[in-house]
């Protein structure tokens, strides 16, 4: 019998994505999977029922759950819905099982194998699995909208019969992949665009973008393309510099983060404190804290003049697109395991060993 895919409705407040679409249907279907859709699943991203059902998945209300054998998600499922699945399914989405106990417990107590995307190894061949790139793109670009959305000026210069507009300047902090998307981003809109990252290797991606780097004198170049969480003194000297250049910025939008750990406070109160009236925060690492001190997740507020954004879930403003990356991330993981209509894992694949949660040890490695 066909190995049968599920495509979970998504249940998170404010979700709008959908974790396969049916271009990526078919594909499954095409590999000998029994694909079922959700009914509603991918609506809010554009994606009608009949649209998944000619692309050969059956759909309903998610009645059949218990007997799916592999679940296809964005967000996790609530602890209750985990609780349905099938005793050893196989769970693959954004899961982040250890930011919740009583999740991670669910999953433990239903024995799924779960397949955490974000634990991807950032290796080349992953690349074209790796949704925290995918939609980090799409918050990078939302982000700068919401800040020219906020900012009370323009972003391009303008030559008017008023007289001449000065160009908006604009910071972006954190050379990622939002970050560089906020860059080109700002750079269409017209702004005069400076990035800023601790890791020097950064420069160039920043510049070819049209942007200008901002060198503050401290390095931080980490392991796997991150930064390294920075010393004392050398957050004291960046911190004493920044400060300086902030008070000739108009909007700043802050992307940095350090993977599993809440995202690292660049800006302080203090900073803000110096910026001009009318400036704009738009902190995209509110998700995880927020990389200024000021930063209320979920909130967009007035402090002393300058207005602070914290926006949550951005990627999910931009469904369609944002679906149909995802959903390709999720084609290509998945498609290591699925094979010729049944389940085939290669646990010397590292894609695979090191993504699974929990880790498996190395009994159970070669009893595999």
């Amino acid at each position: 019998m066909a190995v049968e895919v599920r495509v979970l409705k998504e249940t998170a407040p404010g979700e709008r994505r959908v974790a396969a679409t049916p271009e990526t249907v078919k594909k499954l279907v095409a590999a000998g999977a029994r694909v079922v859709v959700e009914r509603g699943a991918g609506a809010a991203a554009g994606f009608i029922d009949q649209a998944y059902a000619d692309a050969g998945a059956a759909v309903d209300d998610g009645e059949g759950r218990a007997q799916a054998d592999v679940l296809l998600c964005v967000q996790p499922p609530p602890s209750d819905a985990i609780a349905g699945f099938k005793a050893g399914a196989t769970l693959v989405g954004m899961l982040q099982p250890t930011a919740d106990p009583a999740r991670a417990e669910a999953l433990q107590a239903r024995g799924l194998q779960n397949f955490p995307l974000e634990r991807l190894p950032r290796t080349t061949r992953a690349q074209a699995m790796d949704v925290l790139s995918s939609q980090a793109g799409m918050a990078g670009y939302k982000a700068v909208l919401i800040a020219a959305q906020l900012a009370p000026r323009f972003f391009p210069m303008l030559t008017t019969a008023a007289g001449t507009i000065r160009p908006s300047k604009v910071l972006i902090v954190g050379a990622g992949v939002a970050g560089l998307q906020g860059v080109a981003t700002a750079k269409r809109l017209g702004a005069q665009v400076e990035g800023f990252d601790v890791r020097p290797e950064t420069r160039e991606q920043i510049e070819s973008l049209g942007g200008k780097f901002l060198d503050l004198g401290v390095s931080a170049a980490g392991e796997g393309g991150y930064a390294r969480q920075l010393t004392e003194e050398e957050r004291a000297l960046q911190q004493q510099r920044l400060a300086d250049h902030l008070k000739g910025i108009d909007v700043v939008v802050c992307t940095a983060a350090v993977p599993g750990r809440p995202a690292p406070k660049i800006i302080t109160a203090a900073m803000v404190a110096g910026m001009k009236p009318g400036s704009v925060i738009v902190d995209l690492a509110a998700e995880t804290g927020g990389n200024c001190e000021l930063t209320r997740p979920g909130e967009t507020y007035d402090a002393q003049g300058v207005t602070i954004a914290g926006p949550l879930n951005l990627a999910s403003l931009g469904a369609v697109h944002a679906s149909e990356m995802y959903a390709r991330n999720v084609l290509n993981f998945v498609s290591l395991f699925v094979k010729d209509g049944a389940l085939q894992f290669d646990w010397n694949d590292e894609l695979l060993a090191k993504t699974v949660w929990p880790e498996r040890s190395d009994a159970s490695a070669q009893a595999a």
